[in-house]
């Protein structure tokens, strides 16, 4: 009786949501729409001109070797690291003379020590970033002027510089003390958590740019899959009891809809999964173990509304890309009344913000392409790195000044790598 009840609302909702559309064609043919105010002009800036980047010549034992050691690290969603160093080696910002530096980079890969099933160790990486510190504080001046405040990295784990992949422990751990002046550009961005620093560049997770082209479908393809996602609900191996994964998120999702036919929900993941996504109107992007994932590249490029269930997230280039105009978001309590959230958008709210998503700018922002194009992730740091010039006097240390404890940390951190 209760699926029946389900099939009559979904064909009801449908259909009502066909008709307000009347002549407006709701597929991927969609009129792309500019993005309004500054935000729009900020995704478009030019950064070369604007600041200046000397990259550490750092032994390949950092780099390098690590990535012979493993070529899977290319392709998982922690990459950005390792194409962010090819792009700043060829970038117009470059500079070989660290003394007209804005900026200062260290090339380190701390997330390319991956197990069997390709997820990334962290246990090595606070003694593999501490090492390379000690290094280029021993071998250049540079560091040693500000501790680190006129230094970026870019640290893609789960938590970012906490360096672990469950959050309790990622708490306890706390950002990498060596780091506490640096800018991080990293994946994870959560408001008023110990793992987001001030002044950090929230970046997307890596998602291949080549991979998804080459699964683009017909743009008149209409969009008939109401709800979409796939991926897991409950991680008995992490969480056999099922409250600390996704904190419920994801398991409320499960249990709520999984007989509701306006929800395509399941663990399966398909060949035709970015095919699918270009099908569906809402992709969900609940949070995991972390509040960020692939699926929010993914469900931007496919042209997906995306519904971000991931409490306080801080979202990639939330400065520069107008998240609350193109996505949906929804409190983690309220995940019960996912269904009723949805299907009380009205048709031409959807539209506009499938008109956002439509436009190049937007896509652009959130790939690491290969080579690099002009508007991309790449740019979009270089942009945020450059909106924080000039620094500030106070950064620089008085002669013999010393702020950071380099013996702080947890002991087996302080172990050389």
């Amino acid at each position: 009786m209760e699926i029946r009840k389900w099939v009559f609302v979904g064909v009801i909702w449908y259909a009502g949501f066909v008709l307000s559309i009347g002549a407006v064609e709701l597929g991927r043919s969609q009129h792309t729409e500019r993005i309004s105010g500054s935000a729009g002009d900020v995704l478009e800036d030019d950064p070369v001109g604007r600041l200046k980047v000397f990259v550490y010549e750092l032994p390949s034992k950092y780099n390098k070797k690590i990535l012979q050691k493993d070529p899977r690290c290319l392709t998982h969603m922690f990459a950005a690291e390792i194409f962010m160093h090819r792009f700043l080696l060829s970038s117009p910002v470059r500079t070989l003379n660290p003394a007209e530096a804005d900026w200062f980079y260290t090339p380190v890969y701390t997330t390319c020590d991956l197990t069997p099933n390709g997820l990334p160790l962290p246990f090595k990486s606070p003694r593999m970033m501490r090492s390379a510190i000690q290094l280029i504080s021993s071998n250049w001046p540079y560091w040693n002027r500000t501790e680190g405040a006129d230094h970026f990295f870019v640290v893609p784990h789960d938590f970012g510089a906490c360096f672990h992949y469950q959050e309790e422990k990622a708490i306890e751990r706390g950002i990498l003390p060596l780091l506490q002046r640096a800018t991080l550009v990293q994946t994870f961005g959560q408001r008023n958590h110990v793992c987001l620093k001030d002044g950090s560049i929230t970046v997307p997770p890596y998602a291949p740019p080549q991979k998804m082209q080459t699964h683009l479908i017909p743009e008149k393809t209409p969009r008939s899959i109401f709800v979409y996602f796939r991926g897991l609900f409950y991680d008995v191996g992490n969480d056999p009891e099922g409250g600390y994964y996704a904190r419920g998120a994801r398991a409320a999702v499960w249990e709520n809809f999984k007989d509701n036919p306006l929800f395509d929900i399941s663990t399966e993941h398909p060949a035709t999964y970015y095919e699918d996504m270009q099908r569906a109107v809402f992709c969900l992007c609940p949070l995991g173990w972390a509040p960020w994932s692939p699926r929010l590249v993914e469900a931007v490029i496919f042209g997906c509304i995306p519904v971000i269930i991931a409490d306080d997230i801080v979202l990639p280039f939330a400065d520069a890309i107008p998240w609350e105009e193109i996505g949906v978001f929804v409190d983690e309590k309220d995940v019960p009344n996912l269904d009723t959230i949805l299907t009380s958008i009205p048709p031409e709210v959807i539209l506009r913000k499938q008109r956002l998503l439509a436009n190049p700018s937007m896509k652009q922002a959130m790939l690491f392409p290969q080579p690099a194009q002009a508007g991309d992730a790449f740019h979009q740091v270089l942009n945020g790195l450059a909106r924080k010039l000039p620094h500030d006097r106070s950064v620089y240390l008085k002669s013999g000044e010393k702020l950071l404890n380099w013996t702080a940390g947890p002991v087996g951190d302080l172990k050389p790598w």
